[in-house]
C-alpha cells in the first residue's frame, strides 16, 4: 500500500438495498407522493417489482464497487425483487465478492405478493443459509406481514442461529412495530430505523440509524441515543450508496442538532459497531488521502477518500481505483441494466 494518510479498518454499512443502485435517473413516479406510505408504493415497491437477475447482478457490482470506493469493505444488505426471488441473494453475494467486499445478506420477507409470494421468500433465505451464505433472515416490516409469517421468519432464524434484519417503525404505518414483534426478537436482530419506536420498546437487537434515508422519506427523527441503554446502536445508508463517511457526518449533525453538547465521538461509536456485526473488516485496511483519523477532524472535513483497501491482506483498491474489476465496465454494464430497468418501470401498471 503506498504511503501517507491514516488508516482505519475497514467501514461497515450496517443496512443498504445494493438494489435500488440502478434508481438514479429513472422515471418519475405515475404522481408525486403524498407521504412515506405513497413513498414506498409509488416508488420503492414499483422498482422492486422491475427487477430481474441480471439487472440486480449489476445492480449490486456497482453498490459494491461505490462502497470499496468509499472506504467500506463490509456491506449488511436487505434484498427485495418479487418477481426475481430465486437464487437472488446468490446474485447478490457473488457481485459483492467479485468486487471484492464483505456482504451479509438476506431477503425481505413480505405478504404484499400473497402468501405464495411470502412463502417463496422464506424458502431463499433459508436455501441461502442453508447452501452456506452469509446473512440473516430477512422481514420487510411488521405492517406488510402477517402474524404467522412473522413467527415464520423468526423460527427459519433460530434454525439456523442468525439474527432477522428487519425495518421496524420506520413511518407512522408502523408505528405498532414493537407489539407485533413483541417476543419475536433476540440480539443477534438487527432493527431497521426505529423513528416511531418508543424509548420503551422492549425488543432485543440492534437498532441501526440511517439518518439520510429518514430525512429523505420526512418520516421524522430516530434519536437513536435515547436506545443506547437497552440497544447496541448501528449506522446503515438504507441504500443511499455507502458512503459511511458522509453518513457518520449526518447522524452527527442530526444528533447536535437535538443535543447541542453532543460530540463527534456517539456518532463514530455507532459506526464502530459495524464492526460488530461483520467483524472480519476490522482487520481489513483502508489508507486515507487525509492525515488523521480523529472523528472530529473527519465530522467537519469533506472530501476524505480512500487511496488503498486491503482486504484479507489483498489490495482492491489501489491509488484509488479498484483491481479486481474494471470500473468502466462496471458502470457502462450498470448504465445499460438501468435502461432496461426504466423500461420495465414504465411498462408496470
Amino acid at each position: 500500500m503506498s504511503e501517507g494518510g491514516a488508516t482505519t479498518p475497514g467501514l461497515v454499512c450496517s443496512h443498504h438495498h445494493l438494489y435500488s443502485a440502478l434508481a438514479r435517473g429513472m422515471p418519475a413516479p405515475p404522481r408525486t407522493p403524498g407521504g412515506f406510505a405513497e413513498i414506498l408504493e409509488l416508488v420503492w415497491w414499483r422498482l422492486d417489482r422491475a427487477l430481474d437477475l441480471e439487472m440486480l447482478e449489476w445492480s449490486a457490482k456497482l453498490g459494491a464497487l461505490e462502497a470499496l470506493e468509499s472506504g467500506c469493505t463490509a456491506i449488511v444488505d436487505h434484498h427485495e425483487s418479487p418477481n426475481a426471488i430465486d437464487g437472488s441473494l446468490d446474485v447478490v453475494a457473488a457481485a459483492c465478492a467479485e468486487v471484492g467486499v464483505r456482504a451479509s445478506c438476506c431477503y425481505g420477507v413480505t405478504d404484499r405478493h400473497g402468501a405464495d409470494g411470502a412463502r417463496r421468500g422464506l424458502a431463499e433465505n433459508e436455501r441461502f443459509l442453508t447452501s452456506g451464505g452469509r446473512g440473516y433472515v430477512g422481514i420487510h416490516a411488521a405492517f406488510t406481514c402477517t402474524d404467522d409469517t412473522l413467527a415464520a421468519a423468526a423460527d427459519v432464524a433460530r434454525r439456523h442461529d442468525v439474527g432477522v434484519h428487519i425495518h421496524v417503525a420506520e413511518g407512522p404505518p408502523d408505528a405498532d412495530a414493537a407489539q407485533r414483534l413483541a417476543g419475536l426478537s433476540d440480539e443477534r436482530w438487527l432493527l431497521i430505523h426505529g423513528v416511531h419506536l418508543p424509548t420503551d420498546h422492549g425488543l432485543a437487537g440492534t437498532i441501526v440509524h440511517n439518518p439520510r434515508s429518514n430525512m429523505n422519506n420526512a418520516v421524522g427523527y430516530a434519536d437513536p441515543a435515547r436506545f443506547a441503554v437497552t440497544n447496541p446502536i448501528a449506522l446503515g445508508t438504507d441504500g443511499i450508496g455507502a458512503d459511511m463517511l458522509d453518513e457518520f457526518r449526518v447522524a452527527y449533525v442530526r444528533l447536535r442538532e437535538h443535543d447541542v453538547v453532543a460530540s463527534p465521538d456517539q456518532p463514530w461509536e455507532w459506526l464502530a459497531h459495524g464492526w460488530e456485526l461483520m467483524p472480519e473488516a476490522r482487520h481489513d485496511v483502508v489508507r486515507w488521502s487525509y492525515p488523521s483519523a480523529d472523528p472530529w477532524h473527519l465530522a467537519y472535513t469533506p472530501g476524505v477518500h480512500p487511496i488503498d483497501v486491503a482486504i484479507d491482506g489483498e489490495q482492491v483498491l489501489s491509488a484509488g481505483v479498484a483491481t479486481r474489476v474494471d470500473p468502466a465496465e462496471v458502470r457502462a454494464k450498470a448504465a445499460e441494466q438501468a435502461q432496461r430497468l426504466f423500461v420495465a418501470l414504465d411498462e408496470l401498471d
